[in-house]
């Protein structure tokens, strides 16, 4: 089996969803120490852009599509915020010693009607071989039908885990798990989903929040990949193997 894992950051963990691409250094700095703890290898990262490129989305209508010229600005303007929050998550995590590479799917994804249909993954496959660890990032990316979409870290993770066989996924967020009622649920299965009241972020998502996480996650299981949702501060449990306290995500109840 294969011992690779992929790590997802909630973009609402290392940004301040109530300003304009506001980014929280010292999560980062916390985030770098505990990946850099565990000195593992076969690591892919991908993260959220929470308020470094939401905002930019809603603003150009990006979460609509990007087929008129009029969203030509709105493309460049978006890619630059969450390039920009990309690179400092690089920067973190290479300040603490890991090989970290900022990866674009500007540059490498396409997508159909918001879904990501083709992403060159093959450098990604020589990037672990030498000991790197592929930074990925929620991004805008050309649509056949729409001319541009946005496509969110969840739905990256879904259509990249089983393409590199992780054998594990982890989404870090800033809540202990997926709360009904304000309870952490233990387990999420296709059947047990639909008796979950979830609540629904008030910052500006143009991703689908937590029900778009979820509904990522379960597609994800259902392709022989389980995960599991937990708080940012059990980072090194999860990479580590032991118990996050959270929500596992999975195919069978």
């Amino acid at each position: 089996m294969s011992d690779r894992v992929m790590l997802k950051i909630g973009g609402s963990v290392i940004t301040d969803k109530s300003g304009d691409c506001v980014i929280n250094p010292g999560q980062l700095a916390s985030i770098a120490t505990a990946v850099a703890g565990c000195r593992m290898t076969g690591l892919v990262i991908v993260h959220g852009a929470g308020s470094c490129g939401h905002p930019e989305a809603k603003r150009y209508r990006l979460d609509r599509g990007g087929a008129t010229a009029g969203h030509a600005e709105g493309i460049a303007v978006t890619h630059h915020a969450v390039a920009g929050l990309n690179a400092a998550v690089v920067a973190a995590l290479r300040d603490q010693g890991v090989e970290a590479v900022g990866i674009h799917p500007l540059h490498v994804a396409f997508a159909d009607g918001g879904r990501l249909v083709a992403f060159e993954y093959r450098h990604l496959e020589q990037m672990l071989l030498l000991g790197l660890v592929p930074v990925i990032h929620g991004d805008v990316v050309m649509d056949c039908t729409r001319g541009a979409c946005i496509v969110s870290g969840d739905q990256l993770v879904r259509y990249l885990a089983p393409l590199l066989a992780m054998s594990r996924v982890g989404i870090a967020t800033d809540v202990p798990g997926v709360l009904d009622g304000g309870a952490v649920v233990p387990v999420i299965t296709p059947a047990s989903v639909r008796r979950l009241q979830i609540g629904i972020s008030s910052h500006t998502d143009v991703t689908g929040g937590m029900k778009g996480k979820i509904n990522e996650l379960l597609d994800l299981a259902r392709a022989g990949v389980g995960s599991e949702i937990f708080h940012v501060s059990r980072i090194s449990d999860f990479l580590s193997g032991r118990d996050c306290g959270g929500t596992k995500v999975s195919a069978k109840g």
